[in-house]
């Protein structure tokens, strides 16, 4: 992104691209049960209310329950979806960003903040309408509770993918596709722009090198943001994503009970974990993909020029 020294190459396209949606995938490995926890919590109370309407509470008793009840592979249902997703989400919003703040200034090196709030918006966009039934799926996975015969809502993901466009149609793949527009829009202007402006800074004023502890810095300070900035979007989204055929009419919908049934605060619910799992996902994904970008740029003028 910013702070490359004169004597550094400037990263390919491909690179940029292919470095995104890699250093995303291992983001998730990591991160993935605190993801999952979040779901649980953020769908927790939309079912009528009475006996068990509060199942989980905090977000290593999520994780603890889930472990008890379902096993401890319950923390990466929906794993290969989210795989899925990263290396196509993550590859468009995060690889193509510079890309897209460059079109906005039409090649010049100066982007301010209102560029890269387009630039953000622009490819966050983007990456929703190529990679939306991933996110279904995997938000489906996540959800899903093992039944006490041992049954399950989806077998696999393949078959997840045929049941929802058999049952709710092709568009049911795309269900939930305008509150994540909304979100992603929202999350690539919170995530990038502000590890953009953090990292600029710090090198502008020399506190610390263009290496890992700038990029751990910035990338702390951008999931923070994120959070705090997504989340309402975030759960409403989860929530619409989750929902049988007709339970709500649209997202707006979807918000409006919320409110009247589980107060303000719904909106909130799930950010310990969404906080944990965007917080540590920036890190691990940020710290990655500048390492993957250095090191593939690298490889790539030793194969071009090895003498």
């Amino acid at each position: 992104m910013v702070g490359i020294k004169p004597k550094d190459a400037v990263p390919s396209g491909p690179v940029k691209f292919f470095g995104a949606g890699t250093a995303a995938c291992i983001a998730d490995l990591i991160t993935f049960p605190l993801d999952t926890a979040k779901v649980r919590l953020q769908i927790q109370g939309e079912s009528v209310k009475g006996e068990g309407a509060v199942k989980y509470r905090g977000v290593f008793g999520t994780i603890t329950t889930m472990v008890r009840t379902e096993g401890a592979r319950s923390l990466y249902n929906g794993l290969v979806a989210g795989l899925q997703r990263q290396m196509s989400f993550a590859s468009v919003r995060i690889g193509l960003y510079d890309s897209m703040k460059q079109f906005y200034t039409r090649g010049t090196e100066s982007a301010g903040i209102v560029t890269r709030l387009m630039a953000g918006c622009t490819t966050g966009a983007m990456a929703v309408a190529f990679a939306q039934p991933t996110d279904v799926v995997k938000v489906r996975f996540q959800a899903q509770v093992r039944l006490a015969d041992g049954g399950r809502r989806y077998n696999s993901t393949l078959d997840a993918y045929r049941t929802i466009a058999r049952d709710e149609g092709v568009r049911g793949l795309w269900k939930g596709c305008m509150p994540n527009i909304t979100r992603n829009a929202i999350v690539n202007c919170a995530e990038l722009v502000t590890y953009d402006l953090i990292k600029e800074l710090i090198l502008k004023y020399d506190l610390m090198t263009d290496n890992l502890p700038c990029h751990f810095t910035a990338a702390f300070g951008a999931g923070f943001c994120t959070t705090v900035v997504a989340s309402p979007v975030d759960v409403v989204k989860t929530r619409f994503m989750n929902s049988a055929d007709g339970q709500y009419r649209s997202a707006i919908n979807c918000a409006i009970i919320m409110v009247r049934n589980e107060g303000p605060s719904a909106f909130y619910k799930g950010f310990m974990p969404s906080f944990l799992r965007l917080g540590s996902w920036n890190i691990v994904m940020f710290v990655t993909y500048e390492q993957i970008k250095r090191h593939m740029t690298r490889a790539q003028q030793y194969w071009e020029s090895p003498f």
